[in-house]
């Protein structure tokens, strides 16, 4: 074996063995949503509907605060490459306390909000009553989602995503009983899904919790709230909260202006995003393992070895990207009857999957390359970058009505926000000035 390829296949195991347990997990996680709409489904339109709209309120909740767990991701496994597995765990717990002071207010101001939430998002008169219970119960659940988001940021920094895979695949699996027994077996209906699904998050806080707090034990990490560690956590999250609140405000306006060119425009919009978003699990799962080996490296100050592993990981992204879309264009004809067996969306669809197929190598390097600077602590620059995304996106995706260029000219736009996204990446990898070395970036 040369001297070469042996760092290559100690990356390419290290890889694998974070990013191939993390994708089980990113799958996991929105069956939740899926199951509750499987089992709601068959209790009436106005109730999946309902059901529909609390569950795109949910996602979007969940999606702005994933923030809590690529900071604590990065910030512990930092501590872990500098060799102190206590202080690693002491600023865990730091991320927990941080996802319950953050908890209380969001889930009251989810509760309070949950009918003008319903008639933002366009819940029709029958459906609003649905959607609303839902939200409501769910409310009760923010605690729980916050923690589990905190804590999978925890075992994602001490290079653990086997334990978040268990955890995600038993909740499914009780979150499925539960709502089965619930909404039929005590005839709840929508209730029933909305206390089954806070009943499985909060079983899986709680073990995230107990694998947490036996770490804590063993290391000798303070359980109680340590106030400068708890805004170090803030410190390091609010950039990263800016960089995710601009990517979904980039996808609403795209949503949004899909909406406008059309029912059967919106239908393709909605399935072609639908099948990006899936794909993007396999390379988000590519981004954690990242987040997880760029701050181990850093935090022991190996700058070759992050070097190296940043080679390698934008090697797998790429070629990732590439295999996906390649997938994407092959099985046309396989998936696209599943979606509908309309026609005229058939039609939109099938232009757009080319162009969703043309990006996913780019998407490959710009996963990468944000899960690198998330684990190397750059959320600052990461939101500065998403920004100046946005600005760019928003005037091209605005002016594909006005200028007739229709569902194509849109996914055009977000191809363009991709390439602008990879080039601000691309650049900022080139510099070096992420690789910031120390248990704690400066």
């Amino acid at each position: 074996m040369s001297p070469v390829s042996t760092p290559i296949r100690r990356h390419d195991r290290e890889i694998l063995a974070l990013a191939l347990p993390a994708f089980g997990s990113l799958v996991a996680e929105p069956l939740f949503l899926l199951g509750d709409s499987a089992i709601v489904g068959h209790l009436g339109t106005a109730q999946l509907a309902g059901v529909g709209i609390a569950a795109a309120a949910l996602s979007a909740l969940t999606g702005l605060f994933v923030f809590l767990a690529y900071a604590t991701t990065g910030a512990v496994a930092r501590r872990i490459g500098a060799g102190d597995r206590r202080a690693a765990v002491q600023q865990g717990l730091d991320g927990l306390w941080l996802a319950l002071l953050l908890a209380v207010p969001v889930a009251l101001a989810s509760f309070l909000l949950a009918p003008a939430t319903a008639a933002a998002l366009g819940a029709s008169p029958t459906a609003a009553p649905y959607a609303v219970d839902y939200l409501r119960i769910s409310a009760l659940g923010i605690p729980a989602m916050l923690l589990v988001l905190a804590a999978t940021g925890v075992l994602r920094g001490l290079q653990d995503t086997r334990t978040p895979l268990l955890v995600a695949v038993g909740a499914f699996s009780a979150n499925l009983a539960l709502n089965a027994a619930l909404v039929y077996g005590a005839s709840l209906g929508v209730a029933g899904s909305a206390w089954g699904t806070v009943l499985a998050q909060t079983a899986m806080a709680a073990v995230y919790l107990l694998v947490v707090l036996r770490g804590a034990r063993r290391h000798g990490a303070r359980l109680r709230p340590h106030p400068a560690g708890i805004r170090a956590c803030a410190r390091v999250g609010g950039p990263l909260l800016v960089r995710t609140a601009s990517l979904r405000a980039i996808l609403l306006l795209a949503t949004a202006v899909a909406a406008h060119l059309g029912d059967q425009q919106m239908a393709a919009h909605q399935i072609a995003m639908a099948l990006w978003s899936f794909l993007a699990y396999a390379l988000d799962a590519i981004a954690i393992a990242g987040q997880a080996i760029i701050a181990r490296y850093l935090g022991g100050a190996d700058v070759a070895g992050a070097r190296a592993a940043t080679r390698r990981m934008v090697q797998w992204g790429i070629g990732s990207g590439v295999l996906l879309g390649l997938l994407v264009v092959l099985a046309r004809p396989l998936y696209l009857p599943l979606f509908t067996a309309d026609p005229a969306v058939r039609a939109q669809l099938a232009q757009v999957v080319l162009l969703l197929a043309l990006t996913e190598p780019v998407a490959g390097l710009v996963f990468v390359l944000d899960g690198v600077l998330m684990g190397a602590g750059d959320g600052p620059y990461l939101a500065r970058a998403m920004l100046a995304t946005l600005l760019v996106f928003a005037p091209v995706a605005l002016a594909v009505p006005a200028l007739g260029w229709g569902l194509p000219g849109l996914w055009g736009a977000i191809n363009l926000f991709m390439l602008v996204r990879a080039g601000f990446l691309a650049a900022r990898s080139r510099t070096g000035a992420w690789l910031v070395t120390g248990a704690v970036r400066a």
